[in-house]
């Protein structure tokens, strides 16, 4: 087996065990807003420490939040928003259109 076969096997694994799936889809929306806060950051032409100044963070917490390994808080939220001069919206939607 080669190892890609081998990675996809401990993944469906992993995937199947309890609470997996919930890990995930958390991982990844702290990742997703991370790189939506980043990508906001470098269109103004800010270092990590200029958005952390102004949002009353620290550089390696800003660090931390846009490489997804933090999950954030809606104060979090509000805060890095109100830096960048966006409006920040949380909404429920369906998962599919069956929903």
């Amino acid at each position: 087996m080669d190892e890609r076969a081998d990675w996809a096997a401990m993944r469906d694994r992993r995937m199947a065990e309890p609470g997996a799936e919930e890990a995930y889809d958390a991982a990844r929306l702290a990742f997703e807003l991370g790189r939506a806060v980043r990508e906001l950051r470098e269109r103004r032409g800010w270092s990590q420490s200029q958005l952390a100044q102004t949002s009353g963070m620290t550089q390696s917490a800003v660090a931390r939040f846009e490489a997804g390994g933090t999950v954030p808080t809606l104060p979090v939220l509000e805060r890095l928003a109100a830096a960048l001069d966006v409006s920040l919206s949380v909404s429920f939607e369906p998962r599919d259109a069956a929903a």
